[in-house]
């Protein structure tokens, strides 16, 4: 039996651009490409605190380019 494949994700840099309910976010990527970006959960759990305008760092699949999990507020 082989062990499961960890899924690579791709690590990009945006812009947050919107701030909708329930702790998801439109992120404009520095390629003006859109996405659907989420907190994760040791964000969640620190009380991390995003607004407009707000540079971040997110993981993305590589088979769903429209949506990221945001990873880290950067300066």
């Amino acid at each position: 039996m082989r062990a499961p494949v960890k899924e690579e994700h791709i690590e990009v840099e945006g812009r947050v651009q919107t701030v909708l309910p329930g702790t998801m976010f439109r992120v404009e990527l520095d390629n003006k490409h859109v996405v659907l970006a989420t907190i994760c959960g040791k964000m969640r759990k620190r009380w991390v605190r995003l607004t407009v305008g707000d540079r971040v760092k997110m993981e993305m699949s590589p088979y769903d380019l429209n949506k990221a999990r945001i990873t880290w507020r950067l300066k």
